[in-house]
């Protein structure tokens, strides 16, 4: 337990930020799942208009600090190289 004010301070941020990037890491894995989803489905339109609603929510996490930025690129990589080959399936 904290004994000093400033400790107690740092204790009340972390636990806002912890809230903030769990939320933030929950609603980016959504993305991702309902992207990986509609792929699986072989439902393009869908996957195309979750791609460009996952991108920024990516970005924004590695912004946030809550994923690194490499790793932000390579999931948008990844799914855009999905995205892409399913339509090129089509």
């Amino acid at each position: 337990m904290a004994n000093h004010k400033s400790a107690e301070k740092r204790n009340r941020q972390n636990k806002l930020r912890n809230a903030r990037n769990a939320h933030i890491r929950s609603t980016m894995r959504s993305f991702v799942k309902k992207l990986r989803i509609a792929i699986a489905e072989g439902d393009t339109e869908t996957a195309n208009a979750v791609l460009e609603k996952a991108i920024p929510y990516i970005d924004k996490a590695a912004t946030k600090g809550v994923i690194h930025k490499a790793t932000a690129s390579r999931k948008i990589g990844r799914l855009a190289k999905l995205v892409s080959n399913t339509t090129a399936a089509e």
